[in-house]
């Protein structure tokens, strides 16, 4: 933000829940919109809706599913599930797993992902396993537990929603970000009037099939799949 920021500016308040990490497109707008300040909230993911609809929040960077009732959500990029085990487990010496695969084991309840950190830690003290999205493993990484790619599990998705009645010029310009568009090719008055001509659509990468897929577009697909014990390029570990 600007030093020399009006102080009628209109503050932009983007949420973020765990495992979400904002903070390029943070700089981005504060490259393009020095004199517009933004301010980034962290809110737990079983608020994430009543955030948005109390207004603490402008729009937020949420887990899907939500209530899609009267809210624009725009599809980012979705993330593998993860099974996190003690470091000597014996899941531990594989790349990826099956769900099969965990029918014996003790499975705790990470339905809650705000309550992932106590899960991984009873994993930590050999009390079973957690299956989370890599982001928030990531997030909550320890030196005594790894985790994992289960293969045969959903993905989850991650969006950026807001409140339809909310839309204004300053969220259409966070989207604009969002979505890559670059400032030629913003919807601020200036923007629309240098692309009237040659107006480009922005494009939000898909995911490919065929693979594991850990970020937007971008595939995983080597490893030693622990029930076929075949190798592939997969890189070993996490």
């Amino acid at each position: 933000m600007s030093d020399h920021a009006p102080s009628d500016a209109p503050v932009l308040r983007v949420g973020f829940v765990p495992g979400v990490t904002p903070t390029k497109w943070e700089r981005k707008w504060r490259e393009r919109f020095p004199e517009r300040p933004l301010e980034l909230v962290g809110v737990a993911q079983g608020e994430q809706d009543a955030a948005l609809r109390d207004g603490r929040v402008d729009m937020c960077f949420v887990r899907l599913p939500i209530n899609r009732d009267g809210m624009h959500a725009i599809p980012l990029y979705r993330e593998v599930p993860v099974v996190v085990v003690p470091k000597d487990h014996p899941i531990s010496v594989f790349d990826q797993v099956s769900t099969a695969e965990l029918a014996d084991e003790r499975i705790q309840d990470t339905s809650d992902l705000d309550g992932a950190v106590d899960a991984i830690e009873l994993v930590a003290a050999n009390v079973g396993v957690a299956i989370v999205p890599h982001s928030i493993a990531r997030l909550h990484h320890r030196k005594d537990t790894v985790y994992r790619t289960v293969t045969d599990m959903p993905e989850t998705e991650v969006a950026l929603a807001w409140p339809v009645d909310s839309t204004s010029d300053i969220t259409e310009e966070f989207v604009g970000i969002v979505r890559g568009r670059t400032e030629r090719s913003s919807r601020s008055p200036s923007g629309r009037a240098a692309t009237v001509e040659q107006p480009k659509k922005s494009k939000v990468k898909k995911p490919e099939r065929g693979g594991a897929r850990t970020g937007v577009g971008k595939r995983d697909t080597g490893g030693r799949s622990r029930a076929s014990g075949q190798k592939n390029p997969r890189r070993r570990g996490r």
